[in-house]
């Protein structure tokens, strides 16, 4: 289940690379997951979560831009890669598999980035707009976040 979970939360920053971190930092600072000295207790401490969150939220915006880069370009594909793989090894930390939660952590975040770019496209192209179609894959992205998160 853990790898599963990595996996999805992989998933997920492939879709929005700060949604993921944001919302693992929230579980690790609300108590759910327990990273207390560890490599990644940073996540919980009490800053942490509030920057995480607002720098998502600014992604958000900026994903709305005209000007923003494609998620393929290699900066932003490696922000992806780098957030699942810190988000599926927190979330497998706990129990003692932290590398194949990183692994697959990574794993998604390939999988939501190519994957969340093909859907995108095709649904811009269904809607006629990007707009709404940017919404509704924030909307996966927040929402999955939360559901990924509340089965820790």
């Amino acid at each position: 289940m853990v790898y599963l979970l990595a996996l999805l939360i992989g998933i997920i920053a492939g879709l929005r690379t700060m949604t993921a971190i944001a919302a693992v930092s929230w579980a690790a600072y609300l108590g759910y997951l327990n990273l207390d000295g560890s490599w990644l207790a940073f996540l919980g401490y009490r800053f942490t979560p509030w920057i995480l969150s607002a720098l998502a939220l600014g992604e958000f915006v900026t994903d709305q831009l005209p000007f923003t880069p494609s998620r393929k370009v290699p900066v932003q594909f490696g922000a992806r890669i780098v957030s699942g793989a810190l988000s599926g090894a927190a979330i497998a930390l706990p129990s003692g598999t932290w590398v194949g939660g990183l692994i697959a952590g990574i794993v998604g975040a390939v999988i939501g980035t190519l994957g969340g770019a093909a859907a995108r496209s095709r649904l811009a192209k269904a809607l006629g707009r990007d707009l709404p179609a940017a919404l509704i894959e924030d909307a996966i992205a927040i929402v999955g976040a939360v559901l990924v998160v509340g089965l820790l």
